[in-house]
């Protein structure tokens, strides 16, 4: 039963690809993304009191996270106690106009243990 359905997926999207204009069309015609295309480019310093204002307004400001901007890409250092700051500082940096991060942000060895028993814990939990 599950070959049929995996069989009858696959013919589906198969036909889909055939039916589709954009399938058939050369690779050169095609248009790179409008998102792409239209992004501005913001200059480092604008990055860089872009990230800091935004830091300076949320709770992570108590870590001191160190930032440099260069080329549109941002470098975060510094320690935290918590595993969520790591992946905030890196969405905060890229909302604030950053093209890629470079997160060198420690996380400390008790929130990572904290974070580890979590899991187990909601995993017996299921």
């Amino acid at each position: 039963m599950t070959r049929f359905l995996l069989l009858v997926a696959a013919l589906a999207c198969w036909t889909s690809l055939l039916a589709s204009p954009a399938a058939n069309a050369p690779a050169a015609a095609k248009a790179p993304p409008a998102a792409a295309a239209a992004a501005p480019r913001v200059s480092d310093a604008e990055i860089d009191r872009t990230l800091r204002a935004k830091l300076a307004k949320s709770k992570l400001a108590a870590n001191k996270f160190q930032i440099q901007v260069q080329g549109g890409v941002v470098t975060l250092d510094g320690k935290t106690n918590v595993i969520q700051h790591k992946g905030i500082m890196t969405r905060m940096a890229k909302t604030a106009g950053a093209r890629a991060v470079n997160n060198r942000i420690e996380v400390s060895e008790a929130a990572k243990a904290k974070a580890a028993a979590r899991l187990r814990k909601a995993s017996i939990q299921r």
